[in-house]
């Protein structure tokens, strides 16, 4: 009998059901729940950047108190002994540095935030998580450094013979209205600069040009109603006025406390969605 040969069964091919990735560049959707789960991601990251802030420097964290320190030498000088400056009633030198410690935690939280994407770029494009833990990251570790620099603020009022009243209890709502001021132009700067990178080049004329119009080396009583609470567009001009008020009890910040935190806001939600908006085609352009 002649055996007749069965061909080998061919593999069958699975169907190719065709598919399409799209990035998600929703203005809408923010995924907080996300960012909660990589909570940890985010703690490990404000850790490092102190690390490596202070990594091989001679002074170390110093460096958060010596320059707000230096600053409120120079502009006593300048603005409180030859110009003459009003500061509401208390000693010129503590009135400026009361207000350079939120700016300081201001200035230096912005600026490190737009740099955080791009200085991550080998991270950015190898591993996915929420990038605006990148930001956020930095946030909280200039709350390291913000510590450090109020702690000469308490120094300073034991040498001038102030004792705080109960308005220090808004001094976290304060702290909390710099924080959400600082993250909402950290995200807006931030994903700029990944996209124009001439963010880098501006922002110290930024940083300085709003250290001018935040009333940091002056009160802003110079100002009459209703520019005065009209100043309050600007977010630190209310923090400013509401550290001075909390821990040396300068006259009530009044109507600008409420405009500022309006703007901060503004700056945050607007900054977020932005973000947002930007964060897919972050990897493929940084």
């Amino acid at each position: 009998m002649t055996e007749v040969p069965i061909p080998a069964r061919l593999p069958l091919e699975p169907a190719r059901i065709p598919l399409t990735i799209t990035s998600d560049r929703s203005w809408t959707r923010l995924r907080f729940r996300e960012v909660w789960e990589y909570r940890e991601l985010l703690g490990f990251l404000a850790l490092r950047d102190i690390k490596v802030r202070y990594k091989q420097t001679v002074f170390g964290i110093a460096w958060a108190l010596i320059q707000p320190f230096f600053t409120m030498l120079v502009f006593s000088l300048f603005f409180g002994r030859l110009a003459k400056m009003p500061s509401d009633g208390v000693p010129y030198p503590i009135f400026c540095y009361a207000a350079m410690v939120p700016w300081s935690f201001f200035a230096g939280a912005v600026s490190h935030a737009a740099d955080s994407l791009v200085g991550s770029a080998n991270l950015i494009s190898k591993v996915y998580f929420p990038r605006i833990i990148m930001p956020m990251a930095v946030m909280l570790s200039g709350l390291v450094d913000f510590l450090v620099a109020f702690a000469l603020v308490i120094g300073m009022m034991a040498y001038y013979h102030m004792i705080p009243t109960l308005q220090i209890i808004w001094l976290p709502a304060f702290l909390l209205l710099a924080l959400v001021t600082a993250l909402g132009v950290g995200l807006w700067l931030a994903a700029l600069n990944v996209q124009f990178r001439d963010v880098r080049y501006t922002l110290p004329f930024l940083v300085q040009f709003w250290l001018f119009v935040t009333p940091v080396a002056y009160p802003s009583s110079l100002l009459p109603e209703p520019w005065r609470t009209l100043y309050g567009i600007n977010p630190m001009a209310g923090v400013v006025e509401g550290f001075r008020w909390a821990l040396l009890g300068t006259a009530a910040p009044g109507p600008i406390i409420a405009v500022s935190a309006v703007f901060a806001l503004v700056f945050l939600v607007t900054g977020l969605f932005y973000f947002q908006r930007m964060e897919s085609i972050f990897a493929d352009i940084i």
